[in-house]
C-alpha cells in the first residue's frame, strides 16, 4: 500500500488573508493529497510543532503581509533546529522576485506567486515527493 503524501499549508505571521492558502489546500486534496490546514495567524513555533506532529512530507507557507523574509526565516530554523530538515518546505503569496533567492538560499524548495496555476504546484509535489 502506497503511503499518502500528507501537506501542512500555514499562514504565519498576523496575516487573516487566507483566500489563497484555501485554494492551494483545495486544489491539493482535490489531487488525492492528505491536506492539514492551520488555519490563520500562526507562530513560526506553532507551525513547525503541527508539521512534526502530524508527521508531514511538506509545508507550505502562504503571507501577503510583507513578512516573508523573517517568518519563513525563522520556521527554517526551527526545523533545523528540531532535526525536521526532511519536511521539504515551499512558500507562495504577494512575494517580490527580489527576495525569492534569499528565500530559496534558506531552504524553501519553491516559491509559488500569485497566478501559479494548481498544476504546477501539483507537478512541484510529485517531483520532490520521496519514493518510499
Amino acid at each position: 500500500m502506497e503511503k499518502k503524501i500528507r501537506i501542512l499549508i500555514a499562514k504565519p505571521g498576523l496575516d487573516g488573508h487566507d483566500r489563497g492558502a484555501k485554494f492551494v489546500a483545495r486544489a491539493l486534496r482535490d489531487a488525492g493529497y492528505e491536506i492539514i490546514y492551520t488555519g490563520i495567524r500562526q507562530t513560526p513555533e506553532q507551525i513547525v510543532a503541527s508539521a512534526i506532529q502530524e508527521d508531514v512530507d511538506f509545508l507550505g507557507m502562504s503571507i501577503l503581509s510583507g513578512a516573508h523574509n523573517v517568518l519563513f526565516k525563522k520556521v527554517m530554523d526551527i526545523l533545523k533546529k528540531e532535526d525536521a530538515e526532511d519536511i521539504t518546505v515551499f512558500g507562495g503569496g504577494v512575494i517580490p522576485e527580489d527576495d525569492i533567492p534569499y528565500l530559496k538560499s534558506l531552504g524553501i524548495k519553491e516559491i509559488f506567486t500569485p497566478g501559479t496555476s494548481s498544476e504546477k504546484i501539483i507537478e512541484f509535489i510529485e517531483n520532490n515527493a520521496s519514493k518510499e
